[in-house]
């Protein structure tokens, strides 16, 4: 299954109705909590999450709405006992937060836990690349990105006389006899994630964006503060459209909305003025499908 789980869209200042960051990507084998702000366990009880399956955490950087949650996190793996290793990428420059933050309190550390640090100018682990962004400390964007496969063909399988196990070995081999995998199957371009926030606008913005199937992107501002954004090191919703247009993006979810706003949908018109594609607002504990394949991914 892949999906996206909203835990949190606040950004500094949570709301009645926002809670501090919180996003938890299903993607196959790949369990990912994004940027757990405070708060951000009792959010996985309201969406009925429970942290066993997660295989990684991501932290783009150590601002509280942020980080936060991730001492309550780690105390809840440790108590479920989770059998497998959960590994946490946290900007390097931040290790003295990440150490306060991983034994913040007294309690029976009981699953294992791996540091993994991000640093330098482009990091990748498996299927996760980081990039550094633009902001007022160390911070980096993190994708996901799926290989490349072939989609198996029934009827070409059919006319070939493979059936059963034969397929597997197939896949695997790449070979069976006289048949080539490429002559029964199509290819299936993989598809990818990006995550992106608290920067304001730079290459690896569009980096981390470019063709990505779903967008997840801080949106803090609306236009009539871009010159604060871009003080502060913030993006608008308008700017956050602009890159899904200029990246090809399939789908958009704008988050970490200002509390300065009451009225959230000034941030979908604004948006619409730059992006003509499916624009998700964010919303605490909605679910948010990953899209489905196109015929070329």
């Amino acid at each position: 299954m892949r999906e996206l789980a909203v835990l949190g869209t606040a950004s500094q200042v949570p709301t009645r109705h926002r809670n501090h960051n919180g996003y938890l990507l299903r993607f196959d084998d790949e369990v990912i909590l994004f940027d757990p702000g405070e708060g951000t366990q009792r959010q996985m009880l309201l969406a009925g999450l429970a942290v066993s399956p997660i295989t990684r955490i991501c932290i783009t950087h150590f601002h509280g709405d942020h980080s936060l949650g991730l001492p309550g996190v780690l105390q809840r793996i440790s108590l479920d006992k989770v059998p497998h290793p959960v590994t946490v990428h946290y900007p390097a420059q931040g290790q003295e937060y990440y150490d306060r933050l991983r034994h913040a309190t007294s309690y029976w550390d009981n699953a294992e836990i791996v540091a993994a640090p991000v640093s330098g100018a482009s990091f990748t682990a498996g299927r996760i690349t980081a990039l550094p962004l633009w902001h007022s400390l160390p911070t980096y964007g993190y994708r996901l990105t799926e290989p490349d496969g072939r989609r198996m063909v029934p009827g070409l399988l059919a006319a070939h006389g493979i059936s059963g196990p034969a397929v597997g070995e197939l896949q695997r081999a790449g070979r069976l006899g006289d048949v080539t995998l490429d002559q029964v199957s199509t290819a299936r371009p993989g598809q990818s994630f990006a995550f992106v926030m608290d920067t304001g606008l730079c290459d690896n913005v569009y980096a981390l964006a470019e063709g990505v199937d779903l967008l997840v992107i801080e949106s803090t501002f609306l236009d009539e503060d871009a010159g604060m954004a871009r003080m502060v090191g913030h993006l608008t919703a308008r700017q956050a459209a602009a890159v899904a247009r200029e990246s090809r993006v399939r789908v958009l979810v704008l988050t970490h909305f200002s509390q300065r706003y009451q009225d959230a949908s000034r941030y979908l018109r604004e948006a619409r003025l730059e992006f003509d594609g499916e624009i998700v607002l964010a919303e605490d504990l909605m679910r948010i499908p990953f899209p489905a394949r196109t015929a070329t991914g």
